[in-house]
């Protein structure tokens, strides 16, 4: 019988399979606060305690910080799709709290996310709240500089290591033209609190101190939270479509993977991993996406990616949408040549 479900039908019903999993519970959300915010806020405190003795303890208290502070970003996450808690004010209360100690405004992440999920594998529609994809096409279309500028971005080097720092100092910091005053003012809101709490640290504990604890937790964090954000849309068989076939529960199960990780990385992680499930039904919990996993089986046909096999993807680099595939720079100079060729013979012919 199931066989003979139309394909609206099937959406239907794994759209409604989730439904159950899309509630938040207060006590497991104020748990998770519990168990994140205040391991952060203890490690950093005594980063700064340690630091007096040798620097390295800094260094040390900042790498376990990063861990907590991607934890914590998975709450403010959940906050800006109104799933952490069912009160809104609560949500944008921690949403807040969570966001300056991610150094993230909330509302305008809020804002361009909700876009992300909305446009998400849809090559019309890309380009806000994502990380730059361009198909074989829209490269060639490009000029010299712009295809440099593009190679640029796209290298581990810029992306992981210069990124971060971009994303924390620059793109955290301003708004888009198009904000409301709302979303401005919960920037600026942020951006004063973070600026403040830098100060006060900065005349507590010295400029070199902050450096090495704040300064290499945010770093390696972001960095972490941009690895996630790539592998989770970037992989061989990612789907991509143009607007006209595009459908966004293919964009949920097929265009964003299952990440597989250990479990320490996993809690880490707040079940980010099970990214398929979250754009399906943003509104689930991070700690009832695994459920949601396990208990729908068509679920589990998204594309699985451990540690060793996602570490192949950082070669992707452009999209052929042909293929259906992700594909290296050198085999996207391959099929480009290849269609020349092609070209050529039908003009002689």
């Amino acid at each position: 019988m199931t066989s003979m479900m139309s394909k609206a039908e099937k959406t239907k019903q794994l759209r409604k399979d989730v439904q159950p999993f899309a509630k938040s519970d207060v006590r497991i959300s104020v748990m998770q606060m519990i168990n994140t915010i205040v391991p952060l806020l203890a490690v950093w405190v005594a980063g700064y305690y340690a630091i007096q003795f040798s620097p390295w303890y800094g260094v040390i208290a900042g790498l376990i910080a990063a861990g907590f502070v991607v934890r914590t970003f998975i709450i403010f996450h959940d906050c800006t799709h109104g799933s952490f808690f069912k009160n809104k004010k609560a949500n944008d209360v921690v949403g807040f709290i969570t966001g300056v100690l991610t150094s993230f405004p909330y509302e305008k992440w809020k804002r361009e996310h909700t876009i992300h999920h909305a446009t998400s594998s849809n090559i019309d529609k890309k380009g806000i709240g994502d990380i730059d994809m361009l198909t074989i096409e829209e490269y060639m279309e490009k000029s010299k500089l712009g295809r440099f500028g593009y190679r640029l971005y796209r290298n581990p080097i810029v992306m992981f290591g210069l990124g971060p720092l971009y994303m924390v100092l620059v793109l955290n910091r301003f708004n888009r033209s198009d904000a409301k005053k709302k979303e401005r003012m919960n920037t600026y809101l942020t951006n004063v609190v973070v600026l403040a709490l830098t100060v006060v640290m900065i005349a507590a504990f010295g400029w070199q101190a902050f450096l090495l604890i704040h300064g290499v937790t945010l770093f390696v964090a972001g960095s972490l939270g941009i690895w996630l954000f790539y592998i989770q849309h970037t992989y061989e068989d990612s789907y991509f479509e143009y607007d006209t076939e595009w459908d966004y529960v293919k964009a949920a199960v097929e265009g964003s993977s299952y990440y597989k990780l250990p479990k320490i990385l996993q809690w880490i992680t707040g079940n980010i991993g099970f990214h398929h499930v979250h754009h399906l039904s943003p509104r689930i919990p991070n700690y009832k996406l695994e459920e949601a996993h396990e208990t729908v089986t068509p679920l589990q046909q998204a594309t699985t990616i451990t540690i060793r096999t996602s570490l192949e993807s950082i070669r992707y680099k452009l999209y052929d949408h042909s293929q259906m595939k992700f594909v290296t720079f050198k085999e996207a100079e391959e099929i480009i040549k290849q269609r020349e060729l092609e070209k050529r013979k039908k003009q002689a012919a």
